[in-house]
């Protein structure tokens, strides 16, 4: 079963999360198939840039909490879209969730629909955004990334380009994006590369950093009575226990 969609358009490859029965959550095997993608596309002389999207009314729900990945490969997946030498564009008609915003995170470019919502669902389930802040907290505004974080509060496009999430937003997300990359079709494969890196070393030094504790709270948090607790309670629909 093939969970990521290739298509290529004039030199822009075009990565699709294709899982919608479970809203394209982040199993192990989604983020081997999208990491194997992203090394082709980087290894590609014939592209330019990648676009990664999904289909769906949901981008991500977040980690697969029936089949959860090891914190490992998320961070190592989150770090190969900041690393790959090809700009990502992240194109969003739908709906994003906790990790599904790491991946945003990571992205260089960000757009999405008006009608696109947006939440840090972590703390309602007993867990915390930890390898997702890896490309998030360099890039985003902390006061505004302190209230979704604690609150887990939904929000829309508009308030995710206030916050440093998107770049732009609008009623069509392709008309948003075409001028963008028609841009990157100028610019030469080189100069974007080397762009890129200027861009991206100070949440490169992030990684450098903090990835190896980033990615052990993970993995203690996840494993945790309260975990347990706050996965079965979104599993079966109810609210859990610490809930006043």
């Amino acid at each position: 079963m093939t969970l990521i969609g290739r298509t290529r358009a004039r030199g822009v490859e075009t990565l699709s999360l294709d899982a919608p029965e479970r809203r394209n959550a982040l199993s192990a095997a989604l983020l081997a198939e999208l990491a194997g993608a992203l090394t082709d596309a980087g290894r590609d002389d014939g592209v330019r840039a990648v676009v990664l999207t999904h289909t769906g009314n949901t981008f991500s729900a977040g980690a697969d909490l029936r089949d959860p990945p090891a914190p490992e490969a998320l961070t190592g997946l989150l770090r190969q879209l900041v690393e790959l030498p090809k700009p990502v564009v992240a194109r969003v008609t739908g709906h994003v969730r906790a990790g599904g915003l790491g991946l945003l995170g990571a992205c260089d470019i960000a757009a999405a629909s008006d009608t696109a919502t947006f939440a840090f669902t972590e703390v309602r389930i007993g867990v915390a955004p930890a390898v997702i802040s890896l490309p998030l907290l360099p890039r985003a505004d902390p006061r505004a990334l302190a209230r979704h974080y604690l609150t887990g509060e939904r929000f829309d496009a508009a308030e995710a380009v206030r916050t440093g999430l998107l770049t732009a937003h609008g009623e069509d997300v392709d008309a948003v994006l075409a001028p963008v990359l028609d841009g990157l079709r100028w610019a030469a494969p080189e100069a974007l590369a080397e762009t890129k890196r200027l861009l991206t070393a100070r949440v490169l030094e992030t990684f450098d950093r903090d990835a190896a504790g980033l990615t052990a709270l993970s993995a203690r948090l996840f494993s945790s009575a309260i975990a347990r607790e706050g996965m079965t309670a979104f599993l079966e629909r109810r609210d859990p226990e610490w809930v006043v």
